[in-house]
């Protein structure tokens, strides 16, 4: 299993729309990728805003790649997105569990 990891800070209004956002598009969507195994959404509250970390988990580099591109790092942030963010990664993070 791999884990992607990425982080944006959104403003502190649009911390709500983004969580749906991510609810009602993203994820949906991620079903529709064999191989994507699910998600989780973090937040934390920062003095500029709040601060998130999503977490998805992919069968393969493979499946990945399906989401992504061929650069598997990229993040993928639509520009609806950018629009709630105050500052974002441009590329993701991907972790393979050892337990």
């Amino acid at each position: 299993m791999i884990e992607r990891h990425w982080t944006g800070l959104a403003k502190a209004a649009f911390a709500d729309a983004y969580v749906h956002h991510l609810r009602t598009e993203t994820f949906p969507a991620l079903d529709g990728i064999a191989g994507f195994a699910g998600a989780s959404i973090l937040q934390r509250e920062v003095a500029r805003g709040v601060e998130f970390l999503v977490i998805t988990r992919w069968e393969s580099l493979q499946a990945i790649h399906a989401f992504a591109g061929a650069d598997a790092e990229m993040a993928v942030v639509p520009t609806k997105v950018q629009a709630m963010m105050l500052e974002f990664e441009a590329r993701a993070r991907h972790y393979v569990g050892v337990v």
